[in-house]
């Protein structure tokens, strides 16, 4: 016979309960570690990155390598950014950035409001245009941008990157038009009794209760534009009009007046060039969360 059958049955209870707990706790104890494992194994590029811009550019090639550095060279973050003249490039990219968003998420906002909350004929076949022009690729339509932009002289100006921003975009009407479709008609109706009309219905309801998607929008358009590469290339001839996007890409070219690549500068530049979208999504994270996570819950209508 058993030692625990010869137990009294509180006690026998009060052992099984034990038991469990211990095996709850040691199952979120090797979850958390494996999380830490695998954010220290994500973590491990940036923070390469931060040992490389705080080295020498000797240090960066030695053998074996170090990660943490004998000698902090802080002023890596000075001399760094002056190589492509960063104050100017970050200006231009902040404003094209700043105007892009602003179009994309407003344009997108009204057309994603017409398609969730107004009536009219061909709705649904007008959306799944929208939805099916996401699958197109963006370069299918460069080619005829060119000749137009060329055209109307807008060539070589901020104009091609923030106008196209400003006609909507199909991903954001997607995602507003879905979270508009979770909020109550009823409140629509309310508003209409009191002579409210759909300027009104958008502007003082529908956008302060879909807050969470056009936060998530606004950071996913600022992202987009901040870190966008092709189209001011395509676009963009004089050095003084070029975004920060150029300017990294050129850093070991002429427009850096370097004839090599000083890697130690240009890890340290590519850090305050990384910083303004991260700060953007710390600081409205809990919105990009709650924005993403309402549309699992998001019925089709």
């Amino acid at each position: 016979m058993s030692t625990l059958s010869t137990l009294p049955p509180r006690q026998l209870q009060f052992r099984s309960r034990t038991y469990r707990h211990t095996q709850a706790t040691l199952g979120k104890v090797a979850w958390y570690v494996l999380c830490g494992l695998l954010s220290i194994l994500m973590l491990f590029p940036l923070l390469w990155m931060i040992t490389i811009a705080l080295k020498s550019n000797a240090a960066i090639h030695q053998l074996p390598p170090q990660l943490i550095p004998s000698e902090f060279h802080f002023e890596n973050f000075i001399n760094g950014p002056k190589e492509i003249n960063f104050g100017r490039l970050f200006l231009n990219t902040a404003i094209i950035a700043i105007l892009s968003t602003v179009g994309s998420v407003v344009s997108s906002m009204l057309v994603g409001y017409g398609l969730a909350r107004i009536n009219f004929p061909g709705r649904r076949f007008w959306f799944y245009i929208f939805v099916g022009s996401i699958f197109v690729p963006p370069l299918i339509g460069l080619i005829p941008l060119v000749h137009f932009f060329l055209n109307v002289g807008f060539y070589d100006t901020w104009l091609p990157l923030i106008l196209p921003a400003w006609l909507a975009n199909p991903v954001y009407i997607f995602l507003f038009r879905q979270y508009a479709m979770s909020i109550p008609t009823s409140l629509d109706e309310a508003a209409k009794m009191d002579g409210a009309n759909h300027f009104v219905i958008f502007t003082q309801i529908i956008v302060p209760l879909s807050r969470p998607i056009w936060i998530t929008m606004a950071i996913l358009a600022f992202q987009a534009s901040w870190n966008d590469y092709l189209t001011p290339l395509v676009y963009l001839i004089s050095d003084e009009k070029f975004t920060l996007s150029l300017g990294m890409a050129s850093f070991a070219g002429a427009f850096a007046g370097v004839a090599t690549t000083q890697y130690n500068l240009f890890m340290a530049t590519n850090l305050l060039y990384m910083l303004p979208p991260l700060i953007l999504f710390f600081i409205a994270q809990r919105y990009f969360m709650q924005g993403l996570g309402s549309l699992g819950s998001v019925g089709q209508k």
